[in-house]
């Protein structure tokens, strides 16, 4: 049976915060059998994000596959879904039966509101740290990309998603994994070869 990544995906999600890790993970999970990154929602209509990019999912909270990895974009939608008994319900069905519970920018928000972060560290964007701080439960960290405690990872923002899924992919799939992915999306940070002014 192969590893299933499941990104939450809903209403108002940052379109960035999900489609860099989806395009970073699907890639690395590509050419292993079974393994697979779902976009999972309440339903299967069509979901509107943040900017208005309408994105079908792939499964519901009632069908999905229980996933190893969770990844939770941030948007105005994040903070909206800690009132959504759905949401927070599938949430603390499914986290502890994963290997990874991973957030991008506002999802920590998210990552929080259904209790998948008390106790410990996190992150989010920069603009956001001190609203995170306010709802308490979590020690929240600042000045950095991204942030482990334990299995629950959050990034603080777009790029950082990506680098945090890159990290994802090296530590499910290898170094020669994240190489190759790396090539691929021609991801290069900080720049080597970036010309002042050119």
């Amino acid at each position: 049976m192969g590893r299933t990544i499941a990104i939450l995906v809903f209403d108002g999600a940052e379109e960035m915060d999900f489609v860099g890790p989806w395009e970073v993970l699907a890639a690395a999970a590509e050419p292993v059998p079974g393994d697979r990154v779902l976009l999972i929602a309440e339903s299967r209509e069509p979901v509107t994000c943040e900017k208005g990019l309408r994105v079908l999912p792939d499964a519901t909270y009632d069908d999905a596959p229980a996933p190893d990895v969770i990844l939770l974009p941030g948007g105005s939608g994040a903070r909206r879904e800690i009132a959504n008994p759905a949401t927070v319900d599938w949430l603390q069905r499914v986290a502890p039966g994963c290997d990874w519970v991973t957030s991008v920018c506002t999802g920590a928000f998210l990552l929080l509101g259904s209790g998948l972060a008390k106790g410990r560290r996190i992150t989010t964007h920069h603009d956001f740290l001190d609203d995170l701080r306010a709802m308490s439960g979590a020690t929240v960290v600042e000045g950095q990309r991204f942030v482990r405690d334990g299995n629950v990872v959050s990034a603080g923002g777009v790029m950082s998603g990506i680098e945090m899924s890159l990290w994802l992919v090296r530590t499910l799939y290898g170094p020669e994994a994240e190489a190759h992915t790396r090539s691929y999306i021609a991801y290069d940070h900080p720049p080597r070869d970036a010309v002042p002014g050119g």
